[in-house]
């Protein structure tokens, strides 16, 4: 069964871009992982420990047969062959890879919370979002995508830095 899921990724410390880039590849490596649309690439101050660079967030919207663990397991190899540290809660990173959407599924592991926890205040999050799919429907709020993009408060804050967007031929989501 193939699993709707949506992944934030987010850089602040060298290449940025090229992180995000290499991220998306190794994924796209994976043959249980179909990339299907991605958002433009956004620059955003940072949240929580805010003494660091800005960052550059998107959002990426895979099909996959994997479990949400089996991809928790891909997205965490991916940030260790990119040189992620975890020095700092909110630190600086080469590529930070968050699933935040898997179906519509509701879980709790000791190391996967899904849908993200945080991410419905988030502007980096929703902003990016938005753009690939902003009909989708998060059951937990009751809203669209749309919905929770117009109460955000600090929207502002998330600037355009690379509005090119790349859809697959295998993308079938009518926004």
């Amino acid at each position: 069964m193939k699993h709707d899921v949506y992944i934030a990724l987010g850089s602040n410390i060298g290449d940025r871009a090229s992180f995000l880039e290499k991220a998306i590849a190794l994924l796209e490596k994976q043959s249980e992982i179909q990339l299907v649309r991605r958002s433009s690439i956004y620059e955003t101050e940072p949240v929580g420990y805010v003494d660091q660079q800005s960052f550059l967030n998107m959002v990426v919207h895979i099909q996959t047969t994997k479990s949400a663990k089996e991809l928790l397991d891909v997205t965490q190899s991916i940030e260790q062959y990119c040189g992620r540290e975890r020095d700092v809660r909110w630190g600086p990173r080469t590529i930070d890879l968050d699933i935040l959407l898997f179906d519509e599924d509701n879980l709790m592991l000791e190391d996967l919370i899904i849908p993200h926890p945080r991410m419905w205040e988030r502007a980096f999050v929703i902003v990016p979002l938005m753009e690939i799919h902003p009909n989708l429907y998060a059951k937990q709020l009751d809203q669209t995508i749309k919905e929770i993009y117009e109460d955000l408060p600090d929207k502002e804050g998330v600037r355009v830095w690379n509005p090119q967007i790349t859809v697959r031929k295998s993308d079938h989501i009518e926004n």
